[in-house]
């Protein structure tokens, strides 16, 4: 008879698996996989099927940690203007915390590694517009998430090919000031301080995600 599935014992290999991803890498073999979890590569197939299906459960795994994590830090808090919110979710993002899932995702995108979620560069754009647009709806401009996810987006490209985090944090600073003057203006007028200028028909699906926030 075979054994019946062991969900938490797979859970925990997960967990230890995501783990080493994110400190060293993807492996591209199971090895540093069953070392890392205490157990051999066979039992990682008996527990995932095959090695691919163990690395996609292993990526959507870190993913789901990361939208937690980020998430909550995109949430808007009574009482505290949403530009320190997202100047706080910048500091996490752009630090200790948040440098793993760069690597991680940044790696999938540019490697053979992207065939195993082949419309990731999609899903990490859009997994972060609904989380924007709910923080930014505090201040009366839901539609500004696009711009600030690509104002994020473009300075993690910058800060990975330079390593220049003055400049990246100076300018990202800059942005966050252009939109506490729009939090403080009356409701009235805030329709009018970013007056939307989208093209009808524009297809937005090629865009490049650049890092995997």
């Amino acid at each position: 008879m075979g054994r019946r599935p062991q969900p938490q014992i797979k859970e925990r290999l997960l967990d230890a698996c995501a783990d080493h991803a994110l400190a060293h890498g993807l492996p591209d073999r199971l090895e540093p996989l069953a070392t890392a979890t205490g157990t051999s590569a066979r039992m990682l197939i008996y527990h995932f099927g095959t090695r691919d299906a163990l690395l996609r459960a292993v990526l959507g795994h870190a993913r789901q940690r990361q939208l937690d994590t980020f998430g909550d830090l995109l949430r808007a808090r009574p009482g505290e203007p949403y530009t320190a919110t997202l100047n706080r979710a910048w500091i996490s993002i752009t630090g200790p915390d948040g440098q793993p899932y760069l690597r991680m995702f940044g790696q999938l995108r540019e490697s053979a590694e992207q065939q195993l979620w082949p419309n990731f560069r999609r899903t990490a754009t859009t997994d972060w517009l609904g989380p924007l647009e709910d923080g930014l709806r505090s201040i009366g401009r839901p539609d500004l998430a696009t711009l600030v996810l690509a104002v994020i987006r473009g300075l993690l490209m910058d800060l990975d090919a330079t390593g220049d985090t003055t400049r990246t944090d100076r300018a990202f600073h800059d942005f966050i000031d252009s939109l506490d003057a729009v939090e403080h203006l009356p409701s009235g007028h805030r329709s009018t301080a970013y007056p939307s200028q989208g093209r009808a028909g524009a297809n937005t699906t090629g865009t490049d995600t650049a890092s995997g926030t």
